[in-house]
Formats: C-alpha cells, structure tokens, sequence
C-alpha cells in the first residue's frame, strides 16, 4: 500500500503556482498518485441537490439566476413542503445516490424556517443518507440546531478568490464566509466548500481561491469545483468559457493539496464530455451530483452516468462509506 500523502495547512502560493503549472501530464501523475494514497480510485460518491426554496435571493452573486438583483427574473417559491423533500430524497436513494443535498436560495436562514429544515434532516437521515444543507450564511444559534438535528455536512462555497470576489459579489464579503464556515467546524459539522471556475478570473484566482480551503485550520471534507453555467440575462452570461485543461488542472491542485477531502466534480458537467469527465477522475475528482438538475441548472441524466461509469470502470460508493484507503464502512 502506498504511504498516505501529508495533511499540511501551511502551502504557499508559489509551491500552489508552481503544482498548478506543472507539465500536464506530471501534473496528472502526481495527482492520480495522491488520489490513490487515500481514494479507491475506481470509486465515485453519488449526491443528489434539491432545491428547497428557489428564487428572490436577496445576494446579487453574477453568476446566479436565484439573485433578485438581476435580470434573470426567476421566480420566487416559498420553502417547499417537508414531506416532499423526504419523497424526492428516497427516490434518489433507490437510484443509487448516498448523500441528499438541499439548497435555499436565502441570505441566511429565518428562525421560522428551523422547524422545518431540522424535520427535512431527520427525514432524510431515517432513509439511511447522509445530510447536507446550503442555507447562506449561519448565526451560532442555527448552526447548532442543525447540527442536533443531525445535519453531517455543511456546504458554503467560498466562489472564488478573495482578491476577485468583490467582482463577483458585493452583498456580503469573503470574510463573511469564511467565518460562517469557521462557525459550521466549530460545531462538530463537516464542511463542504469550493467553488466556481470560469467565470473570467485569472489564472491566479483558480489557485488562490484553493489554497485559500487549503490552508484553513481544518481541510474541507468535500471541495466541490464548479465550471460556470452561464445563465442568460445574468451578469456573466457571455463570459468566455473556461479552457477545459485549465478546467483538470484545477481539480488536479484541488486534490494534491486536499489529499483526504472529497473532491465533487459538480456543475457545468452537461456541457464536458466523457473524455473531459474521465480526466477529472483520474486527477482526482471523486464526487457527482446526479439527477437531471442542480438546483435550477441542467445536470447529465442518470443514465447517461451510468453509462459512463460503466465505460470508466467506475463504481458507486455505498451511504456512510467516505471511500478512503483502510476505512470500514459505517
């Protein structure tokens, strides 16, 4: 068995700088040999996104068709009801998913919504999956019921850098989510966050905005990468599109300096191709959303995974199982 790549928090940018430009193929390389030091590389995670409240987000993030700030005029829902989130989540159960992902298209959460949020996790959690929840940003008080409530992950993605950011957002800081996700750890909850590539940042940004999980006290157990979806009417709807090596590269840095974290090949996937998809994999991307849609964009269907995942060799990794080198299953 191969030694376990060190956990290190301290990387600097120019050793992050100089991974990121490494020839390819060494880049590559040394990614898929990380990757198997503490993945079975033949194994990909299934998560499913449901949306739960969609639409009049107060936040003006330009990449985003949920923002009341801009014109993409998607409709605002009132949070969707707790037995069909529970109805939808075994249906992704029985079609192979393990963890159940829910999103809201909110600031943060209202008081009056925790009732029903610590319901849709229990539900979900008596379906034997795991829970994860994207409500915005957290006070101390909700962190804490979600995490009585069971809750076993908490994503909030960073987006981008925080020297781009402010091109991206102006409605709350980078600050801001970095202390919510502090808030999240403190609490005993796992913490999903990454972020968005594509959406006209320099190549510095990509690896700043890594090194920026990467050197958090405590790696995020999941690093969801994002290609941008560019939504029409939106600020970013004609940005020009990402080179999808630049694209590899990305999820190859995100693995080499996150060994042990869940690396979620997330948005953007309908418009990659399988060839495209397989490089991700084997620079260690080890996570999918599946089902047709991801909160309000378009997803592959599951039969095209399958399909995929068939031609790949790949497997589905079973619920409570984290997929690492020399753990049981729970």
């Amino acid at each position: 068995m191969l030694d376990a790549a060190p956990i290190r928090t301290d990387w600097t940018r120019a050793e992050a700088e100089e991974i990121y430009n490494l020839p390819f193929m060494d880049l590559l390389f040394r990614a898929h040999s990380v990757h198997r030091q503490a993945f079975d590389p033949n194994q990909v995670q299934k998560s499913k996104l449901l949306s739960i409240k969609t639409g009049g987000c107060p936040e003006d993030c330009a990449y985003c068709s949920q923002s009341a700030r801009n014109g993409a005029k998607l409709s605002a829902a009132k949070l969707i009801e707790v037995e069909r989130v529970i109805a939808e989540a075994k249906k992704a159960r029985d079609a192979g998913a393990t963890r159940y992902c829910m999103g809201a298209a909110w600031r943060s959460p209202k008081d009056r919504d925790m009732a029903a949020l610590e319901a849709m996790i229990h539900g979900v959690k008596d379906l034997g999956m795991e829970t994860c929840m994207t409500l915005g940003m957290l006070e101390e008080d909700q962190v804490f019921r979600l995490r009585d409530a069971g809750l076993d992950y908490y994503n909030h993605n960073i987006d981008t850098s925080e020297r781009y950011y402010s091109e991206i957002i102006t409605t709350r800081t980078f600050a801001d989510r970095i202390e919510t996700l502090s808030r999240v750890r403190e609490a005993g909850m796992k913490v999903c966050a990454g972020g968005i590539v594509g959406m006209g940042e320099e190549q510095m940004d990509r690896i700043d905005m890594l090194l920026a999980l990467a050197t958090l006290d405590e790696h995020p157990d999941s690093v969801p990468v994002n290609m941008l979806i560019p939504i029409p009417d939106t600020p970013l709807a004609d940005v020009a599109k990402l080179d999808p090596i630049e694209f590899v590269r990305t999820i190859a840095l995100a693995r080499i300096l996150m060994p042990n974290s869940h690396v979620r090949l997330s948005a953007g996937r309908t418009d990659m191709s399988d060839e495209l998809q397989a490089m991700c994999f084997f620079a260690g991307a080890n996570s999918i959303f599946v089902g047709e849609t991801l909160l309000t964009a378009d997803n592959p269907e599951e039969d095209k995974d399958q399909q995929l995942f068939d031609r790949l060799g790949l497997k589905a990794m079973a619920a409570h199982c984290e997929g690492r080198i020399g753990e049981a299953e729970a």
